[in-house]
């Protein structure tokens, strides 16, 4: 199986080694570190999705998982 390489320009999945397109917004916040209104965003495909915010999840940070923008997991 290979991995679909994007555009220059396109966003890619934060997960270590992939270069899938991202087609979701992972956005968390460390409260140790960040003040309650910030959020970071990791960007994750579809098979990376679920490990990325359960990593998350598992350290209290994760706050919610979105669409990216102009992915085709939007609803028209």
């Amino acid at each position: 199986m290979t991995t679909p390489h994007p555009d220059d320009d396109a966003l890619v999945c934060s997960a270590r080694g992939c270069r899938a397109p991202a087609e979701f917004q992972l956005r968390w916040q460390n409260p140790r570190l960040h003040n309650p209104d910030r959020r970071k965003i990791w960007l994750a495909c579809p098979t990376h999705r679920t490990s990325l915010g359960d990593f998350l999840d598992a350290r209290g940070f994760l706050r919610e998982v979105v669409p990216l923008p102009g992915s085709p997991t939007l609803e028209s």
